[in-house]
């Protein structure tokens, strides 16, 4: 299709795929932080030196937005005037991916850490199975990850 039968409208499926992969895996993240964090302040009450070790959900639920990020800076390099529809929508496609992959991942590590982080303060060797139970959730983000990533490569 040339540039003249184009629809001026193509960019916006990229733009929204880009912003969609942000917003959502950032969501999931702070929701993941958020529930966590008050599983941490709950939790250090009882065993205060338990901090430390108990920011792991933290960290794993941060990781979650920065797979959103990658996606977004790579579709957002790609967006230009010689974009078609269906590389548009691709893009779209990849972001919806990641981000809604992300949001769920977040949500799940936000759980399972704020229960973690509390039974492992009455139960210290709830720990690694909490840290299974994490990995497992956080793998959902990276599912999505790997699918916007191929779909970015398609466009």
């Amino acid at each position: 299709m040339s540039d003249d039968t184009r629809p001026i409208y193509t960019p916006f499926f990229a733009v929204m795929g880009a912003s969609a992969s942000i917003i959502f895996s950032s969501l999931g993240a702070a929701y993941g932080t958020a529930k966590s964090g008050t599983g941490i302040a709950a939790m250090s009450i009882m065993r205060p030196e338990l901090i430390m070790r108990s920011v792991i959900p933290v960290v794993m639920a941060g990781i979650i937005a920065i797979y959103g990020l990658v996606v977004s800076v790579l579709i957002g390099n790609k967006i230009d005037t010689s974009l078609d529809l269906a590389g548009s929508f691709l893009y779209l496609g990849a972001g919806l991916s990641v981000g809604f992959s992300g949001l769920a991942a977040g949500f799940a590590i936000g759980i399972v850490g704020d229960a973690g982080v509390r039974g492992t303060a009455q139960q210290p060797r709830l720990f690694v199975g909490m840290i299974l139970i994490l990995i497992f959730a956080e793998v959902l983000g990276l599912y999505g990850l790997i699918v916007a990533l191929v779909l970015t490569t398609k466009a």
